[in-house]
């Protein structure tokens, strides 16, 4: 039997808003309670989280297209594309089965759950009216009675519980 794939929600906003902060934070208010939450980070550059000198950045100096490293307590796959396309949303969900819920960072043109992160001081964007799937906004100033809901940015533990209370009594662990 396969697995059903956990909901999606995702942090939209541009660079240097505190998205990846407040989704850290919500994070930990999340496993707190009892979710197994898993991240996903879309870049639009490339990276490499392997180290130069280790073995796994050796084997991928080395060719291998595909490098996996596995210990007791964790393990990660770096893949290189090559001529692939960049996987989407769904693929990468796919591989995160098993997850209470998945929290992404990025993939705003993705059709999943979005909660759009704005600060009073930063300029203001399109994002409102041109992503679809958006749930909330986290802002410094929310305005009470808003549509979508405005969560405020500095308190993790209510975005987490808008977050949870947007689950199912299955997929919250009820």
């Amino acid at each position: 039997m396969t697995p059903s794939l956990p909901p999606v929600i995702g942090f939209v906003a541009p660079s240097g808003t505190g998205k990846t902060t407040l989704m850290e934070r919500v994070i930990g208010h999340l496993v707190a309670s009892g979710l197994k939450v898993a991240a996903i980070k879309h870049g639009h550059h490339p990276a490499d989280p392997d180290i130069p000198g280790k073995d796994t950045h050796r084997f991928r100096q080395a060719g291998a297209r595909s490098v996996l490293f596995a210990c007791p307590q964790r393990w990660f796959l770096i893949q290189d594309l090559g001529d692939l396309p960049e996987p989407t949303l769904a693929e990468q969900v796919a591989r995160l089965a098993g997850h209470d819920l998945i929290l992404v960072e990025g993939y705003k043109e993705e059709d999943h759950d979005k909660i759009v992160v704005r600060r009073r001081d930063t300029p203001a964007n399109d994002l409102l009216d041109r992503l679809s799937r958006i749930v909330a906004v986290a802002t410094d100033d929310p305005e009470p009675d808003a549509d979508p809901p405005q969560l405020p940015l500095n308190d993790p533990a209510r975005v987490a519980g808008f977050i949870r209370a947007r689950l199912t009594p299955d997929q919250a662990g009820a």
